[in-house]
């Protein structure tokens, strides 16, 4: 008796097994749904199809080997179009380079791009609205006032009318707010670093050509126009950093691309 139902037990699943599709199938189905996939350009589903068949049927030989050629082909394509917009990025960061002097002191751990219409030694005994790049492309921007009385200022908000963008607070006891004394006149200097600029970036570049002026919000409020050359500057400088992380982060996806084809 229990024999018998081993026998039908074994019987049972033959029959299932027989009705069900088989290994080679499954995986001949998978490539088929990635190549669909790849006809209409969804090339990272399609990817990630071609991976699963060679990781879910490894043993589907025929399957595994038109997986791996379809993979590679999509592959080199993503890594020609990738290398050719590497191309692109950097004539374009030949170009904008050409605008900034580069300088890297002690002090510095990456090196300084100053645009050459930024000169701080011919601009110590002015107030004015500050970059700051370096070659990773990190951007921010400071707030330098210079004058016979304290403003004690946290933050500016630049506008024209009624546009505007403000600046996070920096506070008076932040590493970031510096004040110092210089020939009977006082010098502010805040910076908005990490994001503290909270758009005041992206708002000049914007309206480089509007009639943008700033204010600088403390104690007592100051008020300045910015110069064309300074708008300019900013507007440079965000173009510039926008190309460095672009080219950063094509020459790691190039990388991985190679790897994935060697």
């Amino acid at each position: 008796m229990r024999n018998t139902k081993i026998v039908s037990a074994i019987l049972l699943l033959t029959v299932l097994i027989s009705c069900g599709k088989s290994y080679k199938e499954r995986a001949a189905e998978k490539l088929q749904a990635a190549t669909l996939l790849c006809e209409k350009g969804d090339t990272i589903t399609a990817l990630q199809q071609l991976d699963s068949v060679q990781i879910q049927f490894p043993k589907a030989f025929a399957s595994v080997e038109k997986a791996k050629t379809l993979s590679n082909k999509i592959n080199s394509a993503i890594l020609s179009r990738k290398q050719d917009q590497y191309a692109q990025v950097s004539n374009r960061l030949i170009e904008l380079e050409s605008l900034f002097d580069k300088e890297k002191t002690e002090f510095d751990r990456f090196t300084q791009y100053i645009h050459k219409m930024q000169k701080f030694e011919r601009r110590w005994n002015q107030s004015f609205i500050q970059l700051h790049l370096d070659e990773r492309g990190e951007l921010y921007i400071s707030s330098n006032y210079y004058g016979p009385e304290w403003l004690n200022h946290t933050g500016i908000r630049v506008y024209d009318g009624i546009f505007q963008a403000k600046t996070d607070s920096v506070g008076l006891d932040d590493n970031n707010n510096h004040h110092s004394d210089f020939m009977n006149l006082h010098w502010e200097k805040v910076s908005y670093k990490n994001g503290k600029d909270n758009g005041v970036i992206q708002f000049i570049a914007d309206n480089a050509d509007r009639n943008l002026k700033a204010v600088f919000l403390g104690k007592r409020m100051y008020f300045i126009v910015l110069e064309s050359f300074d708008k300019q500057a900013i507007k440079d400088a965000l173009s510039l950093s926008n190309a460095l992380k672009l080219k950063a982060a094509l020459q790691k996806e190039i990388k991985e691309l190679q790897s994935r084809l060697n």
